[in-house]
C-alpha cells in the first residue's frame, strides 16, 4: 500500500502570506471532521507552537490540551513538517505531514504530504473499516477541504 496523502492548492497570495495564514491562524480556518478526529471528545481549537520542536496542539474548551505532533521542520515561508497522531494511535503508530509553499507567479502552491499511514494497522479505529485505497482517498479529500478554508481565510478580505 502506498501510505501517503497528496494534495495541492493555488493561492493567490505570497507564500509569506500563506505560510503565516497557514501557522498562525490554523485555529479560525481548520474544520474538524468527525472521521478523523484526534480524540474521542468534541474537538477543540488547533494552533501551533512555532518553531522547530514547537508543537501542533488542540486545545479544547475546558483549557485541556492534546499535543497532535512536534514540528519537525519550521521555515517559514517554504516548509512546515510535523508530527500526527491521534489519541488513540499507539507508540511507533506515526503519521508526518509536509506542507511546502512555492511561488507560481502571483500565487502559491500549498502542497500537503500526509505519510505514514502503513504505520497504523488496516483493523485501527482510525481508518474505520475503509479499505486502504478508500481511507487515503477520504483522508485526500479532507485535506482538500482544509486548503479550501485556509484558502478562503487569506482570501476573506479581497
Amino acid at each position: 500500500m502506498s501510505s501517503r496523502v497528496l494534495v495541492a492548492l493555488r493561492i493567490k497570495a505570497t507564500p509569506a502570506r500563506t505560510f503565516a495564514v497557514f501557522t498562525q491562524e490554523i485555529g479560525a480556518w481548520w474544520r474538524p471532521n468527525a472521521l478523523f478526529a484526534f480524540t474521542p471528545r468534541e474537538p477543540g481549537v488547533l494552533s501551533f507552537e512555532p518553531g522547530d520542536g514547537g508543537r501542533l496542539i488542540e486545545t479544547r474548551a475546558g483549557g485541556k490540551v492534546f499535543e497532535i505532533g512536534r514540528i519537525r521542520v519550521w521555515t517559514p515561508p517554504s516548509r512546515l513538517m510535523f508530527g500526527w497522531r491521534q489519541a488513540t494511535f499507539a507508540e511507533g503508530q506515526d503519521t508526518e505531514v509536509e506542507v511546502r509553499f512555492e511561488a507560481v507567479g502571483d500565487k502559491t502552491r500549498v502542497t500537503v504530504q500526509h505519510t505514514g499511514w502503513d504505520s497504523v494497522p488496516a483493523g485501527h479505529a482510525a481508518r474505520h473499516g475503509f479499505a486502504d485505497a478508500v481511507f487515503l482517498r477520504r483522508h485526500g479529500e479532507w485535506w482538500q477541504a482544509l486548503l479550501s478554508a485556509c484558502q478562503a481565510r487569506l482570501t476573506r478580505d479581497e
